[in-house]
């Protein structure tokens, strides 16, 4: 990483305002509501919060959250998951960046997200 890469922590903040924007009505980092929660979503396979009851698409699905499928998921979980219950898309790629920081930032995932993976993520 350069020393004129973006810091991460602004993004992070921008993002977890937004997380509780768009996500929070579904989503809490730190117990299932509606949707699952979301902390240490990095590097888990989908489809694997204990006692939330997944669509049998999502539990079925061999995928692993990271930047990249996180941010497919965001912009369209339907097409990435057919069968999945999740309806909510977000077109924004800078919301949906900022939110994948934000996720980042909950999973102590540095190693697995940073400002570059998560603008590659959205591309």
């Amino acid at each position: 990483m350069s020393d004129s890469a973006p810091d991460p922590a602004p993004q992070a903040e921008r993002g977890e305002v937004l997380y509780r924007q768009y996500c929070g009505n579904c989503h809490a980092p730190d117990r299932n509501k509606y949707g699952p929660m979301h902390r240490g979503v990095f590097g888990r396979a989908a489809g694997a919060v204990p006692d939330y009851p997944y669509s049998d698409a999502l539990a079925e699905a061999a995928i692993v959250w990271n930047a990249e499928t996180l941010d497919r998921w965001l912009a369209d979980p339907t097409a990435m998951i057919p069968g999945t219950r999740m309806r909510f898309r977000l077109d924004d790629a800078d919301a949906r960046r900022s939110i994948i920081v934000y996720l980042a930032s909950l999973s102590d995932a540095d190693h697995l997200v940073g400002p570059q993976a998560a603008q590659q993520g959205a591309q």
